[in-house]
């Protein structure tokens, strides 16, 4: 507990400074994202450096949650903080350093400009409608086992100030089909539809605004969706929020009328050229039957600090301890995460990271549970702890160096993960990009080596991509050293069939020495 208090006030230090600055600002969008990377549009990335920080665009929320790793002239690759909830079709804002003598967005769309003032709580913004539908299909062919396949089909939009109206809404669902042979037994669902945010906005005035609906609030993302309604006030640089809804279901995330939820929050942002931050603290009472399920306190903070060091922690502490019917014990310390991330100059950049977990103990959802999960030898933190290093020594190559580890108290369930990875742009005479990665695990009961080679080149200009790879995984199971050698093959083709339509189609091939998986994805995708 002591050093969570001494690393919340070190957090906490820098966030008196609210002095305002004029700033160019462009406005862009996510387009495609992976495990760690997002890719972003913009009209021009002329005054877009690599390892500029983009900030994420929420409702009248920016927080930094993009650290630009490469870039053409209208698009940026970007490393996705960690905490940072990214989606395709995101609206992502970049602000130079360098004042100018009014305050603008760039609208890729129409070419017109925007005052920034209305990207915040202060004003409306435009109310331009944007999002995406997809349908997509994955399929794996089995020479020894059953075939299966799933399809998916995902829809999101967001419609920001409706008529040039207080009211706004934003949505992303999707639905999933799984086809099965009918002699295979499953207990999985084979139809499931998920409503991931669906909500509806109402800007009462310029610092004001209500939410209804299920929503994930940015402001303290740890505590998940909220079925209901979600209010919040600013008073110049502090903010307060109030909650009153309901918890997804555990099992299916449907709503569910039984988990009723309520809590408030209050908080301090500040944005001025020498740093941007934001820090939310609060509480939340979560029910399910009216009885107590789970009682707690969290807290979050992300800054971005000379647009070099980036900072992002947050805690939960968990309030209720239920002994016979009584509320008593400490406090106990279930979450506790933090981050930062540091470039040096233009060329190199590193981060750390650790978080330590412990089992969240619903009182009621597990109350069949709550002896063996409170005693000693079940109570145990789980840890871990990450390092990465990308560097830039030359203008089209670039490098990168990790290295995790996950440990418990109890010393059980240990692992250490390394990571590197080399990446060549514009490779004279043959065009394209190459990408070697190498992978080791070792875990008490496997090891793994993985060494992957990517090939990535446009084969009609702006119009049809490809990627080639190949992937070589070596598993070592301890315990009888048996040994699992795979090798994959894939190919990877994308179409632009229009400006805002595209069609992505991979195949690949996983082969060991007593079977072969064929994978086939298809994906097709509008945005408007």
């Amino acid at each position: 507990m002591k050093s969570v208090s001494i690393l919340s006030l070190l957090v906490l230090s820098p966030l008196f400074c609210f002095a305002q600055n004029n700033t160019e600002v462009l406005q862009g969008k996510v387009t495609f994202i992976t495990s760690n990377n997002a890719y972003v549009k913009f009209s021009d990335t002329r005054n877009i450096s690599i390892g500029d920080t983009l900030r994420l665009l929420r409702g009248t929320t920016l927080s930094p949650s993009l650290i630009v790793k490469n870039k053409s002239s209208t698009s940026c690759v970007a490393i996705i903080l960690n905490g940072a909830d990214v989606k395709v079709d995101d609206k992502i804002i970049f602000r130079s350093k360098a004042p100018i003598d009014q305050k603008r967005i760039d609208d890729p769309n129409n070419g017109t400009k925007i005052n920034s003032d209305k990207v915040g709580a202060s004003t409306r913004r435009s109310n331009k409608i944007n999002g995406s539908v997809s349908a997509a299909s994955y399929s794996t062919i089995s020479s020894t086992r059953g075939n299966v396949t799933r399809a998916m089909y995902r829809l999101s939009f967001n419609a920001p100030q409706i008529n040039n109206s207080k009211f706004s809404v934003e949505t992303y669902m999707n639905y999933r089909q799984t086809f099965v042979p009918k002699d295979t037994m499953s207990l999985q669902p084979k139809d499931v539809f998920n409503i991931y945010n669906l909500a509806l906005r109402y800007d009462v005035t310029p610092t004001m605004s209500l939410i209804v609906g299920r929503k994930i609030n940015p402001k303290v993302s740890s505590v998940g969706a909220i079925d209901g309604l979600q209010a919040e006030k600013f008073f110049g640089n502090f903010y307060a929020g109030l909650l009153v809804g309901f918890r997804p279901d555990v099992m299916d995330y449907k709503f569910n009328s039984d988990l009723l939820q309520y809590g408030g929050y209050i908080g301090l942002k500040s944005d001025n050229k020498e740093m941007y931050s934001q820090t939310t603290l609060g509480f939340l009472e979560q029910k399910n039957n009216g009885n107590i399920d789970r009682r707690y306190t969290y807290f979050q903070h992300s800054s971005t600090i000379g647009r070099a060091l980036n900072i992002f922690s947050s805690f939960e502490l968990d309030l209720y301890n239920r002994v016979n019917a009584d509320s008593v014990g400490k406090p106990r310390l279930t979450n506790f995460y933090v981050s930062l991330a540091y470039r040096i100059g233009r060329k190199v950049d590193f981060s750390v990271s650790y978080n330590t977990r412990k089992q969240i103990i619903y009182y009621e959802t597990l109350k069949t549970e709550i002896e063996r999960l409170l005693d000693d030898d079940n109570d145990i933190a789980r840890q871990g702890m990450r390092f990465r290093v990308n560097a830039r020594p030359f203008k089209n190559i670039s490098i990168g160096l990790s290295y995790s580890k996950r440990f418990q108290s109890n010393d059980h369930n240990n692992s250490d993960n390394y990571n590197g990875y080399i990446n060549v742009s514009k490779i004279p005479w043959i065009g394209g990009s190459l990408s070697l990665n190498a992978n080791r695990n070792t875990s008490s009961y496997m090891e793994s080596n993985i060494l992957s080679f990517r090939h990535s080149r446009p084969l009609i200009k702006m119009k049809l991509d490809a990627d080639l790879y190949y992937r070589i995984v070596d598993y070592t199971y301890l315990s009888s050293e048996l040994i699992t050698k795979q090798n994959y093959y894939g190919i990877s083709l994308s179409y632009r069939i229009t400006k805002k339509m595209s069609v992505t189609v991979l195949g690949e091939l996983a082969a060991t020495a007593t079977e072969e998986n064929y994978r086939v994805n298809t994906r097709l995708i509008q945005r408007f």
